[in-house]
């Protein structure tokens, strides 16, 4: 018995997915001293209003970390 396999390379495009069905962006802080993080919310400025909290709470806590969730999408051109 042979084997026979098939090898296509295809050119393919990557971009952020801006469909109207996409997942939406979100946005969330992370305090790099604890590691305690922001609950996760589409409007960048709840996150930012988290650390200022944080901070508050927390007053040698200085450094922070965003974590952005963006969707991409990748197809292939015939």
């Amino acid at each position: 018995m042979s084997v026979r396999g098939v090898v296509r390379h295809q050119e393919w495009t990557l971009q952020p997915d801006r469909e109207p069905d996409a997942e939406p962006t979100s946005y969330a802080m992370q305090c790099a001293v604890c590691e305690e993080t922001s609950p996760v919310h589409a409007d960048y400025s709840a996150p930012q209003d988290w650390v200022l909290a944080h901070g508050g709470r927390n007053p040698s806590h200085h450094t922070y970390r965003e974590i952005i969730t963006r969707p991409w999408r990748a197809w292939w051109k015939p």
